[in-house]
């Protein structure tokens, strides 16, 4: 999959996994070669093949960027009727699944525009207690940029894609 011809249809796919999933998954490498992954919740693309998430919890990337900045990142649609018109239909209308593959920035301070994409996205939790604990005091981010992306094919169901 073209990463540039087809980054609006990734950003798209990427937002409607946060919808479905509330994260997607972060893989990265230990400095024994031992794959990690790590569920991020606070993760966007911007419009030029790059993205960032704020880092908070996570504890084994900023340990494994030391070593290797290389990652996946993995957004699967989970919206159950998603799946069950394709389950009827015997064939995806797009991937259910995209991974990017990445390179890791340096570990910064968030600008208030990346404060405010969070913000607006975390909005409907907002009173809820969890909100403050999870979301807020969020400060430092790190930018990724997308070298490939590449569809998940699950056999006949996405031969046509």
């Amino acid at each position: 999959m073209d990463s540039i011809a087809n980054w609006r249809f990734i950003r798209k796919h990427f937002n409607t996994t946060f919808k479905t999933s509330l994260s997607v998954a972060i893989a990265s490498v230990d400095k024994d070669n031992r794959p990690t992954v790590t569920p991020i919740g606070t993760f966007f693309l911007n419009k030029d093949q790059t993205g960032f998430y704020f880092e908070k919890f996570p504890e084994k990337i900023p340990n494994n960027v030391k070593i290797n900045k290389n990652v996946c990142v993995l957004g699967v649609n989970s919206s159950k009727w998603f799946w069950i018109k394709a389950l009827y239909k015997l064939k995806f209308d797009s991937y259910p699944a995209i991974r990017l593959y990445g390179v890791l920035g340096e570990k910064r301070k968030a600008t208030d525009i990346e404060i405010s994409r969070l913000n607006r996205r975390m909005k409907t939790t907002k009173g809820l207690k969890g909100n403050a604990y999870l979301w807020g005091d969020m400060k430092y981010v790190r930018d990724i940029k997308f070298t490939m992306a590449e569809g998940v094919n699950i056999g006949k169901m996405t031969e046509a894609l």
